[in-house]
C-alpha cells in the first residue's frame, strides 16, 4: 500500500509540474520572433514564455488565445502554417527593439516591443495596442 501511494504521489507532482523546455531568447529579435510564431501557431504557453507578465499583457495574451480558439479548423490550420514577415527591426536603445511584421495569413501590419528585463529578452504585449 506504501508503494502505491507513494507512485501516486510521483505521478501526481511529475503530471502538476509544467516544464517547458523553451530556451530563452539570446536577443531581442528571437524574442519577437518566438512570441509571434507561437502565438500563431496556438501556443499561448510558449508565447507567455517570452512575454513580460503583467496583468494587462496576460489578459491581452488570454484575448488572442480566445480569439483563435473561436476560429474554425480551417482558420486555425491557416494560422500555423502562415508566414511571419519581418518587416522592419528598430533597435529603440539598448534595452528596447520594436519590430514590425505582418503573416501570410493576415495582411496587416503589427508592431510588437521587446524590452530587456533582469537580462531575459520579453515581448511588452500591450505595446502593440497602444501604438495604433
Amino acid at each position: 500500500m506504501y508503494k502505491i501511494l507513494t507512485l501516486s504521489i510521483i505521478l501526481l507532482v511529475a503530471c502538476a509540474t509544467k516544464t517547458t523546455d523553451y530556451k530563452k531568447a539570446e536577443n531581442a529579435f528571437d524574442a519577437g520572433r518566438e512570441f509571434i510564431d507561437a502565438g500563431y501557431k496556438g501556443d499561448f504557453t510558449k508565447a507567455a514564455f517570452f512575454m513580460l507578465a503583467d496583468q494587462t499583457n496576460q489578459q491581452l495574451l488570454g484575448a488572442l488565445e480566445t480569439e483563435y480558439r473561436s476560429k474554425d479548423k480551417e482558420g486555425r490550420q491557416q494560422s500555423r502554417t502562415a508566414s511571419i514577415n519581418i518587416i522592419q527591426v528598430d533597435d529603440i536603445d539598448s534595452i528596447s527593439t520594436v519590430i514590425q511584421y505582418s503573416s501570410s495569413f493576415e495582411k496587416s501590419i503589427k508592431k510588437i516591443k521587446v524590452v530587456k528585463k533582469e537580462a531575459n529578452w520579453l515581448v511588452d504585449y500591450k505595446y502593440s495596442f497602444s501604438t495604433k
